[in-house]
């Protein structure tokens, strides 16, 4: 991967691609969605396909850890947001990850969750759009092969975990919905209203602390810590990060309640197809959104403001509880064992965490006429790609 300054031609006409398919993923027509609405538009294009379903969870990472990934053009995700967190996380883990994570990819929506779908359609500038709308638009841009960087982040676990997320991760209240709404799966993305709801009747609260580190320390040119401890690791050096037995290092700013409804750190504008959590535009190459809701805020306000973010305005509902802040890195650490966190949509065990964004990562089929300025307009401390000659 070079240094920022590059270009990356349109995937080649005719081009091969792999479909991995959820069959169970969403309301379980993804299939039947593929046959209908996919394969029509792929076969004018001139996109030939070889279709795989995955049969459990982590089988699409497994088969892209020893998929031959010079047969294919490009790596096509039909399913939810946590199917597209597989792949990510298996071509990270194979020995030649650094060339692996170079293989475009594309999110064709068919889960429950569709926030990376429904940001790439957002960013390629249609409209907020639902279900078969917004599989036929990610579809079309598909045929259109044109690339657009994506930025990664990369997070570690008090347990010893390292994994990649190309989304977002989310404590407390999200986290907690997304859990809790699994058994209503088969009601597509109205499993999430109706998780809220359940959750704002039993309203908590969760203990912990937090730390960042804000853009504009990056800005006024506040030097990266020394890594350490991360040579033997593979994939990109968290250049910002220290062990999390360490105190963050004195830069970083530290927030001084420990009591929130929630925290989310988000790399994209969506959280789900009909929330538009992000609306104040896209951060920086290697920049990410950082929410977080102070204990306090009632469940009517609560309420108000997941109903506004329906259409991205609830920043302009003044919750005094809400904070937002663009950063680079972040540190959350539980105090108690209340709540779990979920990664791109996938439940993970409530431990201390830390989290780094890695700049124009990996390659995603984008409609986006524009790339996000970068932080850093020297190399970072990862190694990317270049940007997209068409955004």
């Amino acid at each position: 991967m070079d240094a920022a300054g590059g270009s990356r031609n349109p995937l080649p006409r005719p081009c091969r691609v792999l479909v991995l398919l959820n069959p169970r993923g969403g309301k379980g027509k993804a299939l039947q969605l593929f046959r209908s609405h996919v394969q029509p538009l792929l076969a004018q294009a001139d996109v030939s396909f070889t279709l795989t379903l995955t049969e459990r969870r982590n089988h699409a990472r497994e088969l892209v850890r020893a998929e031959d990934l010079r047969r294919w053009d490009a790596l096509v995700v039909m399913s939810g947001d946590g199917l597209m967190h597989e792949v990510v996380n298996g071509l990270m883990e194979r020995p030649d990850w650094e060339t692996a994570i170079q293989k475009p990819l594309c999110s064709l929506p068919a889960g429950s969750g569709n926030a990376l779908a429904a940001s790439v359609n957002h960013y390629a500038g249609y409209e907020q759009v639902t279900n078969e709308d917004l599989l036929t638009n990610c579809t079309r841009l598909l045929c259109r092969r044109l690339l657009a960087p994506m930025d990664l982040l990369s997070l570690q676990t008090a347990s010893g975990q390292r994994l990649f997320s190309v989304l977002s991760l989310a404590w407390g209240f999200i986290a907690d919905v997304d859990l809790e709404s699994e058994k209503f799966r088969r009601l597509g993305e109205m499993r999430f209203t109706l998780g809220t709801f359940l959750r704002l009747a039993a309203l908590r609260t969760y203990q912990g602390s937090l730390a960042y580190l804000p853009v504009e320390t990056v800005d006024s040119k506040m030097p990266p810590c020394p890594a350490r401890d991360q040579q033997a690791q593979q994939g990109p050096v968290d250049a910002h990060l220290v062990p999390l037995e360490e105190a963050v290092p004195s830069h970083w700013t530290v927030v001084p309640e420990q009591d929130f409804v929630l925290v989310l750190a988000l790399l994209h504008s969506h959280l789900g197809s009909e929330m538009f959590a992000a609306p104040m535009g896209r951060c920086a190459a290697g920049a990410m959104h950082l929410f977080y809701v102070r204990a306090g805020v009632s469940r009517a306000t609560l309420l108000r403001l997941f109903l506004a973010m329906e259409k991205g305005r609830h920043m302009a509902c003044d919750c005094p509880h809400l904070v937002y802040v663009p950063v680079v890195a972040f540190r959350l650490e539980p105090k108690d064992r209340k709540g779990v966190f979920a990664v791109d949509g996938e439940l993970m065990i409530s431990e201390a965490v830390q989290g780094q964004v890695h700049p124009n990562y990996f390659w995603m089929v984008s409609g986006c006429r524009e790339s996000p300025p970068s932080l850093e307009p020297q190399a970072s401390p990862s190694r990317r790609p270049p940007p997209a000659e068409h955004l």
